[in-house]
C-alpha cells in the first residue's frame, strides 16, 4: 500500500468503486474533505452547466461564424481577444486570454475540424466567467492564480467541411516538425511566446473505442504524452499525469468505468509530444461517445466540468499529493471494440449450407452539401466470431435465421401514396424495400422501417461494406425482426413502427 500513502482514504475508496451505468453513483453519498480533489465543487459545476451553456450551438457541425459570434459577445473587461492569425482560406484564428496569474495555461481545440466537443465546452466556459452571480470565489481564485489562453477552433477550414484535415489536406497533429501549415506555425508561435506552463490538447475520438477489455465505451480518454522514445517521466510530465488522475476521479462520478488512456508511444511529429518536450505540462483529452449522445452534449458538459476542475487543481497545487501510480490504473483504450449493432449467432444459409455467424453494423454519417447536417448510411462492418466486441445494441439471434428482404413490386409514385402504406403488413410479408423514382431526401428516410430507394436492385449480399435489408425469421416461418439501414425493428412493437412511419407526414 506504499503507493497510496499520500492519498486521502476516502478518495481511494471512491476511485475504485465499481459501477455499471452512466448515472451518478452511490459514491455521491461519500463526503470528501476536498484536500486533494474538490468533488463538491465539481458536482456544483456539473449541475450549473445547463444554465450557462451557449444555447445557440446544439450539435457538432457548427461553423467558424458561430464561434466568431460567441467571441464578439465577450465582455472586454474580462477577456482579452486578439486575432492571432489566419487559416489557409483566410479565416481568423483567435487567442483569448483571461486572468492575470503567474501560471500560464494554454488550451487549443478543433485542431481536427471534425472534433468539436471541446470547442463547445470552451464557449460554455466563456459564459461561465461572464456570469456575475455565482462561483465568485472560484473565479477570483482562478483569475488571480492563472493566466488562461484559449485557441478555440485552430482548424476553421476543416471545421467548415467537418473534416479532420485542413484546407491543404494536412493533419495538423502531424505537422509539429515541418510546420508546413499556417495553423501549425501559429500554434508553435503562441506556445513559444507564452512559454506556457500547462497545455490542454483537446480532441474527439470515434465512438468505437472501449475502456479496456470491458463492455464500456471510452467516453473520455486521456494521455500525458511522452517526450522521447524512452517514455521517461520528468517532473512536467508527472504533473500532467497527476492532473489526469484528478480529472479521472471526477469523471468516475458520472461515467464510471468509461474512461480510457492512450498508449504513450512517442510520435515525433505530433504536437502533444513535442509541446511536452518543449517544457509545457501537456494533457490530451479525447471525447469519445456515450450511448444516446450522438451530438456529444453530455460529453460537452463533462468537458466543461473537468476543465474548470483542473484549473482549480492547478491554481491550488493540491494535485501534487496524488501518487503517479494511479495514472497507470486507467485502462488503455481498446480501438474498434464497439459496433453500433451486433447480431449474435444468427443462422444463415449460403449455397444450401447452414452457418452461424455474428454480424455487425456501423451507422456511417453522410454529410449534406453544406456540412451542417447528415444522414445515416449503414454498412456491415464485420462478421464472424465477434465475441470480443461489444454493441451499443445487441440482438440474440441464436434461434433465428437471417433472410434477405424482398423488394415490393408496386412502384410508389408520390409521397402521399407512400404515407398511406402500412409498413408492418409489408414487413410481416417479407418486404423490406420499396422502389420510388423520386424518393424523399435521405435525411427523411434513413431511419424508417422500410428502405425507400430509387434503386430497383438493392444490396442483398451479406458481406463487409454492404448494407442489405434483412429479416430474422423464427422457426415457424414468421419474422421477428427487420434490419433496415443497420437499425433494428421489432415486428411485435407495432406502435414504434407506425410512429416512425408517421414521421414522413
Amino acid at each position: 500500500m506504499k503507493l497510496f500513502q499520500s492519498l486521502p482514504l476516502l478518495f481511494i475508496a471512491y476511485l475504485f468503486c465499481s459501477c455499471g451505468n452512466t448515472d451518478k453513483t452511490g459514491a455521491q453519498d461519500i463526503k470528501f474533505d476536498g484536500e486533494v480533489v474538490d468533488f463538491e465543487l465539481a458536482d456544483d459545476l456539473y449541475k450549473f452547466h445547463d444554465q450557462i451553456k451557449n444555447k445557440t450551438i446544439v450539435n457538432r457541425r457548427f461553423k467558424h461564424k458561430d464561434v466568431v459570434a460567441a467571441i464578439q459577445d465577450l465582455d472586454p473587461s474580462i477577456f482579452e481577444v486578439r486575432t492571432a492569425g489566419q487559416s489557409i482560406e483566410g479565416r481568423d484564428i483567435f487567442l483569448i486570454k483571461i486572468g492575470q496569474g503567474a501560471k500560464k495555461v494554454l488550451l487549443w481545440s478543433q485542431m481536427h475540424g471534425d472534433e468539436p466537443t471541446a470547442t463547445m465546452a470552451i464557449l460554455d466556459i466563456f459564459n461561465f466567467f461572464q456570469q456575475k452571480n455565482q462561483f465568485q470565489e472560484l473565479k477570483a481564485a482562478l483569475l488571480n492564480e492563472l493566466s488562461i489562453y484559449f485557441i478555440p477552433m485552430l482548424n476553421p477550414d476543416g471545421a467548415e467541411r467537418f473534416q479532420r484535415r485542413n484546407a491543404l489536406g494536412v493533419d495538423l497533429n502531424r505537422d509539429a516538425l515541418r510546420l508546413q501549415s499556417p495553423e501549425a506555425q501559429l500554434l508553435k508561435k503562441i506556445r513559444d511566446s507564452l512559454d506556457a506552463d500547462w497545455g490542454f490538447n483537446l480532441h474527439d475520438q470515434n465512438r468505437y473505442y472501449a475502456a479496456g477489455h470491458n463492455p464500456h465505451t471510452a467516453s473520455i480518454s486521456f494521455l500525458a504524452p511522452a517526450y522521447n522514445f524512452e517514455k521517461e517521466v520528468n517532473q512536467e510530465r508527472g504533473e500532467a499525469m497527476q492532473i489526469i488522475i484528478a480529472m479521472n476521479g471526477v469523471l468516475q462520478e458520472y461515467i464510471p468505468n468509461m474512461v480510457g488512456r492512450y498508449s504513450d508511444a512517442f510520435e515525433p511529429r505530433a504536437f502533444g509530444d513535442n509541446i511536452q518536450k518543449w517544457g509545457t505540462r501537456t494533457i490530451l483529452i479525447e471525447s469519445g461517445s456515450i450511448k444516446d449522445d450522438r451530438e456529444k452534449q453530455r460529453l460537452r458538459q463533462l468537458n466543461f466540468t473537468i476543465l474548470l476542475t483542473s484549473f482549480n487543481e492547478i491554481a491550488k497545487g493540491a494535485y501534487q499529493k496524488l501518487p503517479l501510480g494511479l495514472y497507470d490504473e486507467i485502462p488503455f483504450n481498446n480501438s474498434d471494440a464497439f459496433q453500433d449493432l451486433i447480431i449474435r449467432k444468427a443462422n444463415v444459409k449460403i449455397n444450401d449450407q447452414d452457418y452461424k455467424i455474428d454480424l455487425a453494423f456501423r451507422h456511417g454519417e453522410i454529410d449534406n452539401e453544406e456540412n451542417t447536417d447528415y444522414h445515416f448510411r449503414s454498412f456491415i462492418s464485420d462478421l464472424g466470431d465477434l465475441s470480443t466486441q461489444h454493441g451499443y445494441i445487441e440482438l440474440d439471434a441464436e434461434s433465428l435465421t437471417l433472410v434477405p428482404g424482398k423488394v415490393y413490386s408496386s412502384k410508389v409514385r408520390s409521397l402521399k401514396r407512400l404515407i398511406k402504406i402500412e409498413p408492418l403488413d409489408l414487413l410481416k410479408a417479407g418486404y423490406t424495400n420499396l422502389f420510388m423514382k423520386d424518393p424523399p431526401e435521405a435525411d427523411q428516410i434513413d431511419q424508417l422501417p422500410l428502405r425507400i430507394s430509387s434503386n430497383e436492385t438493392p444490396d442483398i449480399e451479406i458481406a463487409v461494406g454492404k448494407n442489405p435489408s434483412m429479416l430474422l425469421q423464427q422457426s415457424d416461418g414468421t419474422f421477428k425482426y427487420a434490419i433496415v439501414n443497420g437499425f433494428v425493428w421489432d415486428l411485435d412493437d407495432e406502435e414504434s413502427i407506425r410512429r416512425a412511419w408517421g414521421n414522413l407526414e
